[in-house]
């Protein structure tokens, strides 16, 4: 049985699918995005957090068993919502193993998993075509650009949106991050809209998401420096006639 480390559970969540969901926030990723607003979320293992409340440990240890048996609890509400467990994190992919023994212990329950994509092909199909919606979280485009922004390359992120793309399960949403002139530029965009019109299969929308200005506001309590290296205070400003010839639509959250 796997061992998982979480480092929220958030429950009678809107946000994050379909419904009324749980949100379950994994540990460890292997992105250092310059805008993460979760880098509790960033380590494997669990880490103090210092706040004008006091201290804490984020990150706590559970079997997959134990997070089943929480996430059952909450079934009814969850289904009579039309509402589901939502895998977040950090990223899912990190600890693959263990959301999947959880997911074979919460049948019935809609899952979706948000996920940057970035893991082995074989990772990533493994989870993909256990969970019933994806949120694909897609940056940029350019591997150089991808790289210096996030710390990986994109190789893998497009080969598995490629992949997904072709399949007919599970139902999937492309969401960009618009960060001011690193992934909200036109070049960008425009190239997230050209390789949509040669994926098989289209995703159900495409979310923009407007720069959250509250990014930086957990790291001094994480022990860490937010370096963010673009301006803050510049508002996205994006032409949606880029996207005028998808056949997904697209929509501004938030």
């Amino acid at each position: 049985m796997k061992a998982g480390i979480v480092f929220d559970i958030q429950e009678f969540s809107v946000h994050d699918g379909p419904g009324i969901r749980t949100t379950v926030f994994l540990k460890g990723c292997p992105l250092r995005c310059h805008w993460c607003h979760n880098p509790e979320g960033l380590l494997e293992e669990p880490q103090e957090i210092s706040s004008p409340a006091g201290k804490r440990i984020a990150g706590k240890e559970y079997t997959s068993a134990e997070l089943a048996i929480l996430l059952n609890e909450q079934a009814n509400i969850l289904t009579m919502n039309e509402g589901g467990v939502t895998f977040s994190g950090g990223e899912p992919l990190f600890q693959a193993s263990f959301v999947s023994e959880v997911i074979d212990r919460i049948p019935g329950l809609h899952v979706l998993l948000d996920t940057s994509g970035y893991a082995d092909g074989k990772t990533f199909r493994f989870l993909a075509k256990k969970s019933d919606m994806i949120f694909f979280d897609l940056k940029l485009m350019d591997t150089d650009l991808h790289k210096r922004w996030t710390g990986v390359h994109n190789q893998s992120i497009l080969s598995n949106l490629k992949w997904l793309g072709n399949q007919d399960q599970p139902s999937y949403f492309l969401r960009v991050p618009l960060i001011p002139d690193v992934t909200d530029s036109r070049k960008n965009l425009q190239e997230i809209a050209d390789m949509v019109n040669k994926l098989q299969r289209k995703p159900e929308q495409i979310h923009l998401l407007p720069y959250n200005k509250t990014a930086g506001s957990k790291y001094a309590s994480c022990g860490m420096k937010f370096t963010p290296e673009y301006d803050e205070q510049k508002e996205n400003e994006i032409d949606l006639s880029i996207f005028k010839d998808c056949e997904a639509p697209v929509s501004i959250i938030g």
